[in-house]
């Protein structure tokens, strides 16, 4: 049987056996026809930016597309939430670190995550026993002595999008420093203190940063009144 493990919004979550089902829910106040076309084309741009992220950094491999459906077959990730674990893991900046690099790799790639949190990144340690493919030791990030110790996947890129725009990608890293100051408040500066170091490696860090403080800005000025 079927296990609903997360339901939002847009889709529901299951886990048959060794795979996740994300199927895109019907929304009554649409008319059918308006309804099957938006989740059929929500389906088939998020399979995309999977499929283009999945040569840069760690996400789930994508099983099937049932675009008929409007549904994605996913591997199932054995991991950590490290919305519910990053605080209690001992290694936890340089998690942080490999998380700034991997936004980087995306945003140098024009993909927007669109919805960065710790709750939508897996922490999987690596299995010692097994060998890495090629294709895994390309996407393992940090080259340090802890680089084959782990992997951050990033999942659900149901709201995220291709864009070369500063402003997408300053408004992705905001999302990830609001996330952190809320869930994780405790450590929230030392993280991401950590994730804007490895952002460093981005091609267009300077630019991007600095519009990142206008959104902020912006942020405050709304705040205000």
């Amino acid at each position: 049987m079927p296990n609903v493990i997360a339901q939002g919004a847009e889709a529901v979550l299951t886990k048959q056996g060794n795979t996740i089902v994300k199927n895109r829910v019907k929304k009554a106040y649409r008319l059918n026809i308006i309804d099957n076309k938006i989740r059929r084309q929500r389906t088939k741009k998020e399979a995309r930016l999977l499929e283009k992220a999945s040569r840069l950094v760690p996400v789930p491999q994508i099983i099937k597309i049932d675009k008929n459906n409007n549904k994605i077959v996913l591997e199932y990730l054995s991991g950590l939430k490290l919305s519910e674990n990053l605080d209690k893991l001992k290694n936890n900046l340089q998690v942080c670190r490999v998380i700034g690099q991997q936004i980087a790799i995306l945003h140098d790639n024009n993909i927007i995550h669109g919805d960065l949190t710790t709750s939508n990144m897996i922490y999987a340690p690596l299995n010692k026993n097994k060998r890495s493919s090629s294709n895994e030791k390309a996407l393992l990030p940090l080259r340090d002595k802890n680089r084959f110790k782990f992997k951050v996947y990033f999942i659900d890129f149901g709201l995220g999008f291709e864009s070369n725009n500063v402003e997408d990608k300053a408004v992705d890293l905001h999302l990830i420093k609001q996330a952190l100051e809320a869930k994780h408040f405790k450590r929230y500066e030392k993280y991401w203190k950590a994730i804007l170091e490895s952002y460093k490696t981005s091609k267009h860090y300077k630019e991007t940063i600095k519009r990142l403080e206008a959104v902020e800005k912006r942020g405050r000025y709304k705040q205000a009144y």
